[in-house]
């Protein structure tokens, strides 16, 4: 997965000709050492990447085209003036690199930096005025296919309704004009001082990363200073809240969390939910971070073991006019127990019998690597702890285990491996071929497995890399069912070289490549790339394939086949698919739960695709009424609770300060689905026992 920057993405706004008494951002130039770190990556990308990419017209071509999507996602700043001068240059970025001369980036930078101030002043400027928010008009918020503002007047438009918008926003959220005026002055004026702050570095990390991703959505690269202050800055997991973060269209972004950590563990956090705002303590004022750097922003979240941080989040499926709420946070040591394999088991009935369903939790495939080469042995990994629990749940006489990998984004491929293992003893696990086309196979190498009964394996958009490996391990074997909807897709190997240790030079200055090397396969020939793993019982997503996922990135390396390992099928699984797929159908036909998760599925849908809002707040506040009349009607077919939440807000208040569909859908999927997973399970159990009394 792409990772992050502090600089990428920058700014909410711009600011026109009346306000060109505001001093202009210094002009940016490239150095030396940039320049060369620039020559020496491409001469390693050209050569060594797993699908080598020449550094050609073609390449510059996605070098400039993704550099100016980063600075301009939404494609509000530039002017289709800008965007024609930086087209003049489009097809030399190759001659720029090889020749040392990164002039023309900087000055797509220095543009952008303008615009930027321009842009800032002129929203500023407007927080001075009135909005009629009685008028009938529209705001597009989907504009990363838009033109860019044709002239100085078609861009005031366009910020003219940014600004309405957001306002509007805060307004629908209880705040008077006053506190609105000094929310977004104080966020834009942030975006503002951020221009001033940038350096060389900063500019080349952007202008690299452009040209890192153009080759495959996974190599990356990692200037001097960013590769120096990663761990600090980007995984807050020494004490913090246990996340990656990246910056994204200025918010602050959720990339991973951390498992074990306590936004993992929280529940209340997801992958791609904004951070708005952060405050200390219980009841310390939230300030705004929109538009502030990132790493900024981390420094306010970490903070001392046992304190407590408050997060305003806008969620990751929140539509255009989603709606945000507040978390709080204590912040914790991130440590292998929490992060530790866990068991339950669910009673199933199945006619007039009742079925045991013993569920093993695994949030990332761990390894004490530290403790293993110290020679302990009892070193802590995933796959010990999981044959610890099956042994524990062959004493609770379970009919059948399921092993939950739902949102693990892999971790040790020889845990991915063992656990494998576990279920098939011995036999080749996974393939994987390096760029020089040649193939190894690794295998788990247990002596018999640690369950031989039924089983089955939980996937969802979350479940990458390790967890593809293992589940589609499973599916090939014929071993277990696997339920839920397809995975990520990542089914490729980097590596990280330093730059600075490949010349030998003395001192850190080139900065690190992270390149892909390898693809993995599966034992049945195919690959995980792209594709994932195709659950055999599908259930419903929340994730939006467009936006996560390798299928998202426009240059994912495409799926690929090769001669399938030596292994042994077996045909139980799918002897008994049409059956259990037909009970399936049927169970989940007649579940109000289940069919109200894939109507708050549908609503999600409907709000990403979305792309306008209303500037009306009549109109605004009837949809906002729309929604908490759907939200009671929906709790009471689940006979749920439909007064105040833990936020402790009355109904008409959190219509206005959380966003239904996104609330309710995370609320049931963890159950709901893991509840039909069981069921389908205990089916498995069923028809096996039927077939054997025949």
């Amino acid at each position: 997965m792409r990772l992050p920057y502090v600089f990428l993405a920058a700014c909410l706004v711009i600011v026109p000709a009346a306000y060109a008494e505001v001093a202009s951002p210094p002009d940016l130039a490239p150095l030396k050492r940039q320049a060369q770190a620039a020559q020496l990556s491409a001469q390693l990308l050209t050569r060594f990447s797993y699908k080598p990419v020449p550094l050609d017209d073609a390449l510059s071509e996605k070098i400039m085209d993704r550099f100016i999507e980063s600075l301009d996602p939404d494609r509000m700043l530039f002017l289709q003036a800008d965007i024609d001068k930086f087209m003049s240059d489009r097809s030399k970025i190759d001659d720029a690199i090889e020749r040392q001369n990164l002039k023309i980036p900087f000055a797509v930078f220095n543009t952008y930096e303008r615009r930027v101030v321009d842009r800032m002043n002129y929203a500023r400027n407007l927080l001075k005025q009135d909005f009629d928010f009685g008028t009938q008009e529209n705001y597009s918020v989907l504009r990363d296919k838009a033109p860019w503002p044709q002239s100085e007047a078609e861009s005031n438009e366009l910020w003219r309704k940014r600004v309405k918008s957001d306002w509007l926003r805060l307004k629908l959220g209880g705040q008077s004009d006053a506190a609105i005026r000094e929310t977004l002055d104080k966020r834009y004026a942030n975006t503002l001082e951020r221009v001033y702050k940038y350096k060389s570095d900063d500019v080349f990390q952007s202008f690299m990363d452009a040209y890192a991703t153009s080759i495959d959505p996974h190599t990356d690269y990692f200037g001097a200073t960013a590769s120096a202050d990663f761990d600090i800055a980007m995984k807050l997991s020494l004490v913090g809240i246990g996340a990656v973060l990246q910056e994204r269209d200025d918010y602050t972004t959720i990339r991973e969390l951390v498992p074990g950590g306590p936004a993992q563990l929280s529940g209340k956090l997801s992958v791609g939910d904004r951070i708005t705002g952060v405050g200390q303590g219980k009841d310390g004022a939230i300030k705004d971070v929109v538009g502030t750097r990132l790493d900024e922003v981390v420094q306010m979240i970490r903070g001392k073991k046992g304190s407590v941080v408050r997060l305003d989040i806008l969620p990751a499926d929140a539509g255009a006019d989603g709606a945000h709420r507040v978390i709080s946070l204590v912040r914790d040591k991130i440590s292998l127990e929490k992060q530790a394999a866990r068991k339950s088991v669910l009673s199933v009935k199945v006619g007039d019998v009742t079925r045991k369903i013993g569920v093993i939790t695994l949030p990332t495939f761990y390894e004490d690597f530290e403790a293993r080469h110290k020679g302990d042995k009892d070193y802590k990994s995933a796959s010990r702890d999981v044959a610890k629990l099956l042994d524990e749940l062959k004493q609770e006489k379970v009919d059948s285990v399921l092993i939950d990998v739902r949102n693990n984004g892999g971790g040790s491929l020889d845990e991915a491996i063992d656990l494998t293992g576990l279920f098939i003893g011995n036999g080749p696990v996974v393939q994987q071929r390096s760029s020089d086309g040649k193939v190894a196979v690794r295998s788990a190498e247990f002596a018999a497995p640690a369950w031989t009964g039924p089983m089955g394996v939980l996937i969802n958009r979350g479940s990458a890399s390790a967890s593809e490996i293992f589940a589609a391990a499973i599916q090939d074997y014929g071993r277990g069912v696997i339920i839920g909807e397809p995975s990520f897709g990542k089914g490729t190997v980097q590596t990280v070289v330093d730059l600075d240790q490949m010349v030998r030079n003395s001192k850190p200055e080139f900065g690190e490549l992270k390149v892909t090397i390898a693809q993995f396969f599966r034992v049945n020939g195919g690959t995980t790339q792209l594709r994932g793993v195709t659950p055999d019982i599908s259930l419903p997503g929340l994730s939006d394939p467009k936006s996560f996922g390798e299928t998202s990135y426009d240059n994912a390396l495409p799926w690929a086949e090769i001669k399938p390992a030596n292994y042994t099928p077996a045909d139980t699984v799918a002897k008994s698919l049409p059956i259990l797929q037909s009970r399936h159908d049927a169970r989940v036909g007649s579940d109000p739960d289940f069919q109200g998760l894939v109507k708050d599925i549908a609503d999600l849908k409907a709000q990403r695709e979305k792309g306008i809002v209303s500037l009306n707040e009549a109109e605004r506040r009837k949809e906002a009424a729309a929604r908490e009349s759907r939200r009671k009607s929906q709790a009471q077919l689940s006979d749920g609770d439909v007064s105040a939440g833990d936020d402790g807000l009355q109904a008409d208040e959190r219509s206005l300060s959380a966003d239904l569909a996104i609330e309710n859908a995370r609320k049931k999927a963890k159950d709901v689905l893991l509840d039909e997973a069981a069921a389908i399970l205990a089916d498995e159990v069923d028809l096996q026992e039927g077939a054997a009394t025949k």
